[in-house]
């Protein structure tokens, strides 16, 4: 057994320090206003949940999962994704009082992490959930505010690349005969591994459509002429997602900011319909992922469509302009008779839009590396013995 440090954290655990925590609540304080305006209400879930629901349930894998039991023996997860216990909440209450529901959140997630690899085990993110709803104008209403949502949070460079669950699910069922070779290239897939998909095509000795496929995919082709190459794989599912691009591409927001790629494969298994990923310039991570699961609720005993989306802010924030708004922190040294004096000082200060600390001098030991944290510095124990 190792020992563990003083200073150590948990494994994928991270610190918010003050600088990053203020630029954290001014985005969360920006994007509330957003959302609330445009019809949705925020809703808190908690962060343990039952192994036995939200744990089996979750479109994560088993070893993803933090488990802990309670004292009566139950076993527990911390949440690992806030979709599953949303749908939780509005089959057994909200849907029945308003539907469709639309539903956001801005919570931390728990995903357990294998080995150090600079990825964290705890994030937050923020999302929308719009439930009860199965038309192509809901999915394309959860584009639109992905996009806006952005926009607001001052990101202008980035793009929504959207894909369709149930076309690449049927083309990797009716295409590739074998459930396993299914289940490698779903695999590839998920990783972007574009050069094992080729490496593996020209190992399989079997007719091999589904190779066919992927390279008109990955050559651009486009949606209606794809479907119109593989009929096999036009459904009443895959006409609608026809109609989401038909009718983003009438949509200013979205006209420049998405592409199609018919060979995006979600991570989460839960998806069934148009599935998407947000990328933005600067960085090496999705911001953002989100689409539909009419499936999921049918586990909470609810048959409603579903669609939604989610950021993570720990991505976001490492590529959005830092603000520009000046902000003057001023240190006011006191002392224990000049206190009630520094108290008043501090209200004027403050009635500026001033950040006032008000410190004892005498307790501060290195005053110039002290002051080095402040704009200004007001002394007033200048002159006293």
């Amino acid at each position: 057994m190792s020992i563990i440090q003083p200073f150590e954290k948990p494994l994928g655990m991270r610190d918010t320090l003050p600088k990053l925590y203020t630029h954290h609540q001014t985005l969360r304080t920006r994007a509330m206003s957003y959302i609330t305006k445009n019809g949705y209400e925020f809703i808190q879930t908690p962060s343990l949940e039952y192994f036995e629901t939200i744990g089996k349930i979750s479109a994560l894998d088993e070893a993803a999962l933090f488990k802990l039991v309670d004292n009566q023996g139950e076993m527990l997860v911390l949440r690992p994704d806030l979709t599953t216990p949303i749908a939780r909440v509005a089959a057994a209450k909200l849907l029945k009082e308003k539907n469709p529901l639309r539903l956001a959140y801005n919570s931390t997630v728990f995903r357990a992490q294998q080995r150090e690899g600079g990825r964290p085990a705890e994030f937050e993110q923020l999302g929308l959930e719009l439930l009860g709803d199965t038309s192509a104008l809901a999915d394309s209403e959860i584009l639109r505010l992905a996009a806006g949502l952005l926009r607001e949070l001052g990101l202008e460079d980035f793009t929504i690349t959207i894909g369709h669950a149930g076309l690449i699910n049927q083309a990797l069922e009716t295409l590739i005969p074998s459930a396993e070779e299914q289940q490698r290239v779903r695999e590839f897939l998920v990783e972007k591994n574009f050069v094992s998909i080729d490496r593996w095509a020209a190992d399989y000795k079997q007719s091999n459509p589904f190779y066919a496929f992927f390279q008109e995919a990955i050559g651009g082709t486009s949606l209606k002429d794809l479907l119109q190459a593989f009929p096999e794989l036009a459904t009443d599912e895959t006409k609608q997602f026809v109609s989401v691009i038909e009718t983003i591409e009438t949509l200013p927001e979205l006209k420049n900011v998405f592409q199609v790629d018919p060979l995006v494969v979600s991570h989460m298994h839960y998806y069934t319909g148009m599935v998407f990923e947000v990328y933005g310039a600067g960085s090496g991570f999705p911001l953002g992922n989100g689409g539909r699961y009419d499936d999921l609720l049918k586990q909470f005993g609810t048959e409603v469509g579903a669609t939604g989306f989610s950021i993570r802010i720990d991505h976001l924030l490492e590529i959005l302009p830092t603000s520009t708004e000046p902000v003057t922190r001023r240190l006011l040294y006191t002392t224990q008779s000049m206190y009630a004096k520094a108290l008043d000082l501090a209200a004027e200060y403050k009635q500026q839009g001033e950040f006032v600390t008000i410190q004892l001098k005498q307790a501060v030991q290195d005053t110039e590396s002290f002051e080095k944290n402040f704009d200004q510095v007001t002394d007033l124990t200048e002159g006293e013995l």
